[in-house]
């Protein structure tokens, strides 16, 4: 089929997503089903493979991310109700002092949202800024920003998130990689985004105050050590860097490399830290099995949404890939003398801004340059800062089409008007910065 067929196919299955969702208001599982349907349809793929391929993407997707999303589902939800998210909060303040809050809720946000959903996090941790605004009297734009920053940069930049996890399986990029480059995105991201941003534009925009009986009590006294709060959530963490540092020193062909591939794979190390959780804290503190049980199968209600419509963001970006869609549009990319690195932010941000979530904007990019990038053989590394611009792109300019715009105004009260000055602005900070460290960073590892 002739290139612009294909570039029409791949720009119309992009709107046509973007009506189903917004206009006819089909729920996006469906609506990337139906869209990958039609895209395979009018590329030419024949009939008969269009099903399997759907299937390929499905479980290529889903194989590696549901074991994370199930366990990590679990792992948040425990560590919320041990109190170990309020304790990580309550020291932070602590130790910041009230006059520097903003900076104290951007790096709890930071911390308390690696084990749980962007969603989840909001839902945990909004009503502490609310306290904490109405205890200080500080802005509340400055503090919610800060807050809203710290929970974005985990979710898009640090492991075990799912974006950034499902772009590490999908490029293949090394996780120990991922980490550092994660880290050195999300905090001065976070930074900038948040505290120094929201330090400015809450001169402008002011959201409405709550009232006093909604404010979150801190209760010090029954609630994890900070330190044992702290290890639990990056537990998980630790255990991948272990296997990535401790590779450096071992043989291939030793029994300790062997037991540190084991306990470093994500799988291994987050269901240890969910173990961990559960019988380290939840039960010696009192919670019977019954309570734990149903704290478990409660967290799996919104994982399994999550997970059928990031699986059907993978059958579409399968579609992208076996129909050639994927490898025309990338030639023509690389044929323009763009750098991949820029390209991959460029094309995650185009996507992003057309059709709204971060994760299906990383599916889609990562389906149209995989047929680039494969053959050029980027070591882990190169694949890690690639990944960190796609995930840059993918959340920059935040709008009526993300989910996100919607829940930041629903808890903050802020106007459609507002939300744009505020989280769109931030989110648009936020990704840049990642974008910014990932080409940095591609360029300088290409030397190594």
């Amino acid at each position: 089929m002739d290139i612009i067929t294909l570039i029409l196919t791949a720009v119309g299955s992009v709107f046509l997503l973007l009506f189903l969702v917004m206009k006819e208001r089909m729920h996006a599982f469906i609506a990337l089903i139906l869209v990958s349907i039609c895209a395979g349809v009018m590329s030419g793929m024949p009939l008969e493979s269009i099903a399997a391929t759907m299937q390929k993407g499905m479980g290529g997707t889903l194989g590696f991310l549901a074991i994370i999303v199930g366990l990590g589902a679990m792992f948040g939800k425990i560590l919320q109700e041990v109190g170990v998210v309020n304790q990580i909060a309550f020291f932070m303040l602590k130790t910041f002092s009230e006059r520097h809050a903003s900076y104290a809720l951007g790096v709890a946000g930071l911390i308390c949202a690696l084990p749980l959903f962007f969603e989840v996090a909001v839902v945990l941790l909004i009503s502490i800024a609310f306290a904490v605004g109405h205890r200080t009297g500080e802005n509340l734009v400055k503090l919610l920003l800060s807050l809203f920053s710290g929970m974005a940069a985990a979710s898009a930049f640090l492991l075990p998130g799912p974006a950034p996890m499902l772009l590490a399986l999908q490029m293949h990029a090394d996780f120990g990689w991922m980490i550092l480059l994660g880290l050195c995105s999300a905090i001065p991201g976070m930074l900038i985004a948040g505290p120094i941003f929201g330090g400015f534009i809450s001169q402008y925009v002011q959201f409405p105050k709550i009232n006093e009986d909604v404010s979150t009590q801190f209760q010090a006294s029954y609630l994890p050590s900070f330190p044992v709060s702290l290890s639990l959530i990056l537990c998980p963490l630790l255990l991948v860097c272990l296997k990535t540092i401790g590779e450096c020193f071992t043989s291939p062909d030793t029994s300790m490399y062997r037991f540190l591939e084991l306990i470093g794979h994500p799988f291994i190390a987050i269901l240890i830290s969910c173990l961990l959780v559960i019988y380290g804290i939840a039960r010696p503190y009192g919670m019977d099995k019954e309570k734990v049980m149903q704290i478990c199968a409660s967290s799996l209600h919104p994982a399994g949404i999550i997970l059928l419509v990031i699986g059907a963001g993978g059958v579409f970006k399968q579609v992208l890939v076996d129909s050639g869609i994927g490898s025309t549009l990338g030639s023509l990319l690389i044929g323009s003398d763009l750098p991949i690195a820029i390209a991959c932010f460029l094309l995650a941000g185009a996507v992003r801004i057309i059709q709204g979530s971060a994760t299906i904007a990383c599916l889609t990019v990562v389906g149209l340059v995989t047929p680039i990038i494969e053959p050029m053989h980027y070591s882990g590394a190169q694949l890690a800062a690639l990944s960190m611009c796609i995930s840059g792109g993918s959340i920059i300019l935040s709008h009526v089409n993300d989910a996100g715009f919607w829940l930041f105004s629903r808890f903050t009260a802020a106007t459609e008007s507002q939300t744009l000055k505020t989280w769109t602005v931030m989110e648009t900070i936020l990704g840049s910065v990642g974008g910014v460290i990932g080409i940095v960073a591609f360029k300088l590892l290409a030397y190594c």
